[in-house]
């Protein structure tokens, strides 16, 4: 998502065909870590069983790797700035491999809460460095087609892998799971070493580099706000989706079941929100935003068996399938200019809210009732709603008014200067 370089040396341009199979590469590459991110959501309760911990310890799983996530982003993307992409990002997912093979055969949590920290570290640093891996692998006019299929990987993992691996841990058992997410990391360091070429580092991310683009940048902003409420509403209360559907009536079976219908549903949301996001963003923003706080509000009112719930699940898929593509695009057209600063950011904000959002949950879980993080959740999607109706916040009317009177000044000084300049005649 970071390092969008726009004129990449003609060395690392491929053919089509081998750029494809490299993004293809790049694209297993950030499934398997962001399934290896997610995949404790749909096996909370048989790891907590198993560990003995109970359900709100167990979403510590989901909020290590966040928390670590949020910090690597940038500061990866800043510490390998001169090295090779290719090495930097076969190594992090050799890593996530090595973890999730480490989670499978540890018999203590505090051994797989320092796997998750592991974990943590690739996510952060991959996602930040693989999304402009594109306009290096591929001829310029297939760049966009490439770009989304890599940013796929992550919604994709969003909304099938965590099911996939639910149903896995329920056939097989929780270590089962997490050792075939583990192997599929494994899989793609080999597809990676294998298909991507070489590519050098063109531009060094400083760290002074990403406030200015906070500061600089309304919009930018307004997408970071956005990400921030919507991301933490639904981790607040997806993170606990299992022991939510176990007091509805819905089995262990049911509950892969409907996870799987949760994922098809965000697939759709996501191809959805793809075409229309680029003409209609707050449009879209906003129907995102209505479909995750519907859903949550209605299962929190109902006490639907499997039928109701798997209803209720397909709104909730449609919803969240639309967040990553909606909010990426929002990001990348705010700060074209500087993608790299920008999209660090953005990945850290995306996963500090899973992490605030699975250790919220987790509190509300273990002090209150499961169903309450449901209006949490709600509540925060609802915000998220109506800040994305709210053209300009006060700040940011204030940011433009600035960049207004600004560019008058400038355009009043060129006049001035045009009016007092000698017209070339006056000698002849």
């Amino acid at each position: 998502m970071t390092s969008l370089v726009v004129n990449a040396p003609a060395a690392v341009r491929r053919s089509s065909w081998k750029g494809w199979l490299a993004v293809l590469a790049v694209t297993l590459g950030i499934f398997s870590l962001m399934t290896s991110e997610l995949l404790p959501v749909g096996l909370l309760t048989p790891v907590g069983s198993d560990l003995d911990v109970s359900a709100g310890t167990a979403g510590l799983m989901v909020t290590v790797p966040g928390l670590v996530a949020a910090a690597s982003a940038p500061l990866v993307t800043v510490a390998t700035g001169r090295f090779d992409r290719r090495a930097v990002l076969v190594l992090l997912v050799g890593l996530v491999g090595a973890a999730n093979l480490a989670s499978a055969f540890a018999t203590d949590f505090t051994l797989v809460l320092l796997a998750r920290f592991l974990i943590g570290i690739s996510v952060g640093g991959f996602w930040s460095l693989a999304g402009g891996i594109a306009l290096r692998l591929v001829p310029e006019n297939q760049v966009p087609r490439a770009t989304a299929v890599i940013f796929g990987g992550v919604e994709t993992a969003s909304v099938l892998g965590v099911p996939t691996g639910t149903f896995i841990g329920d056939l097989a058992g929780w270590r089962t799971a997490f050792a075939a997410v583990g192997a599929l990391g494994l899989l793609a360091l080999v597809c990676m070493v294998l298909l991507l070429p070489d590519l050098p580092a063109e531009r060094t991310l400083r760290l002074g580099d990403l406030p200015k683009v906070f500061r600089a940048n309304a919009d930018f902003r307004l997408g970071i706000a956005l990400t921030f409420l919507v991301v933490t509403g639904h981790f607040v209360a997806y993170t606990f989706i299992r022991p939510l559907l176990h007091e509805r009536g819905v089995g262990d079976s049911g509950t892969s079941l409907l996870l799987l219908v949760f994922g098809l549903a965000g697939i759709v949301g996501n191809f959805a929100a793809g075409a229309l996001v680029a003409r209609r963003p707050r449009q879209t923003i906003g129907a995102m935003a209505m479909l995750l706080t519907a859903s949550m509000a209605l299962l929190a009112l109902t006490s639907a068996g499997a039928v109701g719930s798997a209803g209720v699940l397909v709104l909730w898929g449609l919803g969240y399938g639309a967040v990553p593509v909606t909010l990426q695009t929002w990001i990348l057209n705010a700060e074209p200019r500087a993608t790299e600063a920008a999209s660090s950011l953005y990945v850290s904000v995306f996963n500090l809210s899973i992490a605030l959002g699975a250790l919220l949950g987790g509190l509300v879980v273990q002090s209150l009732t499961t169903t309450s993080v449901l209006g949490i959740g709600c509540a925060l999607s609802l915000l998220a709603l109506l800040t994305g109706r709210w053209p300009r916040d006060p700040l940011i009317r204030r940011m433009t008014a600035k960049r207004r009177a600004r560019r008058e000044e400038e355009v009043c000084r060129r006049a001035e200067r045009g009016r007092a300049a000698p017209s070339g005649f006056e000698d002849s």
